[in-house]
Order: C-alpha cells, then structure tokens, then sequence
C-alpha cells in the first residue's frame, strides 16, 4: 500500500470514528432527556385534577382469586386499582407488596418518588391509595418469618 492510499485510509477512518461519536453523544443527550422529562402519564386517561385514572378495569385485568389479583399479587379491595395504576407503570407490584409502613410512612415514599423520581401529582387519587396501603401493607410487629411450631426436635449422631 502506497503512502497516499494510507493517509486516505486513515482520514476514512477517523471520519467514521467521528461520526461514531457524535452519534453515540446524541443517542446519550435523547436518553437523559427522555429520562428526565418523560411524563408516563402522558398516554393514560386524566380525570380533572390531572392524575392517572382506570377507567377501563379490563385494562387492569379483573381475575381475583382468594382476595389477590392473579396479575400482581396485590389484595383486592377497595382502591387497588388506582394503585396497580399509578405504582406499577415503574416499578414492579412485588417491590410495594414487600414493604411495609404506616400511612405517613407510605406518604413520605410518594413525596420521595415525586421529589428524586418524577411520579406525577397523584391528585385525588392519593387519599385512596395511601388508605389501601396503610390497610394492607402496614408495618407488623415480626420477625422475618413465623416461629416454628409443634416440632419433634431429635438429637443428631456422630
């Protein structure tokens, strides 16, 4: 290979290597924007204070059983709904079901999502869901498991 087919080479190359660059730079800037400013409730139904609502329980998914909603585990009772709504559009049911506080525990959460996580003002919506939480999801008074009951303990040989 001559010099001049070299140089040629060399310019293509690091062309390319620019473009690369830019591209992966821009790809970056639309990520972080997307991730600072997009708003989920943007493609969901609003009543009139601006909070996501359910308006179609299909949309849900109805199937209970034993008291659970089969989809999310969540206990099904008044305002479940509104909290499968507005809670697992980011993160997963099980994230909520494996926590527990009281009401104002649960309230400092939402305003912590809403401060550093860009949950929308939940409107109306909060009283009710803040009331199925403290309801189903409080805090108890127990270990990490139930004692053990009723076992025959035996002794081990050596």
């Amino acid at each position: 290979m001559n010099e001049k087919k070299f140089i040629t080479l060399v310019g293509r190359v690091v062309t390319l290597m620019g473009a690369l660059l830019f591209l992966s730079l821009f790809l970056g800037v639309v990520v972080i924007y997307l991730h600072r400013f997009y708003d989920p409730t943007d493609f969901r139904e609003k009543d009139n204070v601006g909070s996501a609502a359910i308006h179609d329980r299909q949309a849900v998914g109805t199937k209970v059983k034993d008291g659970v909603h089969v989809e999310t585990g969540f206990i099904a009772d008044e305002g479940y709904e509104l909290v499968i709504a507005n809670c697992t559009g980011c993160h997963s049911s099980k994230l909520v079901i494996q926590n527990r506080a009281t009401r104002e525990g649960w309230k400092n959460m939402i305003i912590w999502m809403q401060t550093t996580q860009n949950l929308w003002d939940l409107g109306t919506s909060e009283e009710k869901i803040l009331t199925y939480l403290a309801r189903h999801y409080a805090s108890k008074e127990q270990g990490r498991r139930k004692q053990l009951a009723n076992i025959e303990w035996y002794e081990l040989e050596e």
